[in-house]
């Protein structure tokens, strides 16, 4: 007599779901340590983090301490690319694509729980049957890209980022954990080759060497992250007009510019106000204009008085450069 699985949920059925509720890639990998713990722990004891002390998470070092139970990830990727330029302009200020629309929390966010909800529906009345999950989007210790290498989705290119075949790096990352015992994926092959393009583009030279950045030097991190007063020098003299986030390293990748396709999904077009700010309005931005200007947004992390020192630095920048 066979005996009964003790889920009726199947691995197709959780990726069908993921794909109607709207998720552009779907994979599933282990609830176990990989080498991305080593490659943590070399980047952290390089100080390459600079001052972002979440990332000595001991929960990063093992997924099972983020959830009991876990046997499983299901990992998604959701499509942002919108065909808009940057303005390059002096007066306007450049902001990175994904704080374009409304904030991707909230999007992945409200499809990840609709396919939590759906999968701890069909958990069995049996209370050892029951569907566990927990769900998260660039909120918990979770190694989200070298998760999603292991699931199939893409995988991690020389400047940090998670590649995909179908859209490039433009996607956003998201994560269930569950006790259900999922039939893997394949982890996906690096696909970076000889090519060195976001390597020789990085005005700062934060890509310390292939795969590894250096957030000391990022300007993503000091624009986005950091809460010093001032932006190290070296750093605001390469800003170039960025004031929130830093897209070169992307732009320049030739998976992006021969296989991004724009998304399907609406929230993600950007507001007018974030695709060409102007480098002085934002430098003397008050706290009720930050409040206005960026509701629904993900740059709200960017506080209003990070946000005037990034647009002053950025003038000041401007001002040096002129002969």
């Amino acid at each position: 007599m066979v005996s009964k699985p003790p889920f009726a949920l199947t691995t197709l059925q959780i990726k069908q779901k993921a794909i109607a509720l709207g998720f552009s890639k779907v994979g599933i990998t282990p609830a176990r340590s990989g080498k991305e713990v080593e490659h943590l722990n070399a980047w952290l004891a390089m100080g390459y983090h600079a001052d972002m002390a979440w990332m000595q998470n001991p929960k990063r070092q093992d997924i099972t301490q983020v959830m009991a139970g876990v046997k499983s990830i299901i990992c998604v990727a959701l499509n942002y690319y919108t065909p808009h330029e940057h303005q390059e302009q002096q007066e306007y200020a450049k902001i990175s694509r994904y704080g374009w629309g409304r904030d991707y929390h909230r999007i992945l966010g409200k499809r990840l729980k609709a396919l939590c909800a759906w999968m701890e529906a069909q958990s069995s009345d049996t209370e050892s049957e029951h569907i566990q999950t927990r769900y998260y989007v660039d909120t918990g210790p979770i190694s989200e890209k070298a998760l999603a290498e292991r699931a199939g989705i893409g995988w991690i290119g020389k400047h940090g980022n998670l590649i995909t075949r179908e859209y490039g790096s433009w996607v956003f990352l998201g994560e269930i954990l569950t006790n259900l015992d999922l039939e893997p994926d394949t982890p996906h092959t690096q696909h970076c080759g000889t090519c060195t393009r976001c390597i020789d583009a990085c005005p700062t030279e934060a890509i310390a060497q292939p795969f590894v950045v250096d957030a000391n030097r990022c300007i993503a991190f000091h624009t986005i992250e950091s809460k010093a007063a001032e932006l190290p020098t070296e750093v605001a003299a390469s800003l170039n007009n960025w004031v929130a986030g830093c897209d070169i390293c992307q732009d320049v990748c030739p998976w992006n510019q021969r296989f991004a396709q724009p998304t399907l999904i609406e929230d993600f077009q950007p507001y007018p106000q974030n695709l060409a700010p102007k480098l002085e309005e934002l430098a003397m931005i008050s706290e009720q204009e930050w409040e206005q200007t960026f509701t629904g947004s993900a740059l709200r992390r960017i506080k209003p008085e990070r946000l005037r020192r990034n647009a002053k630095a950025a003038i000041a920048q401007k001002t040096t450069d002129v002969p």
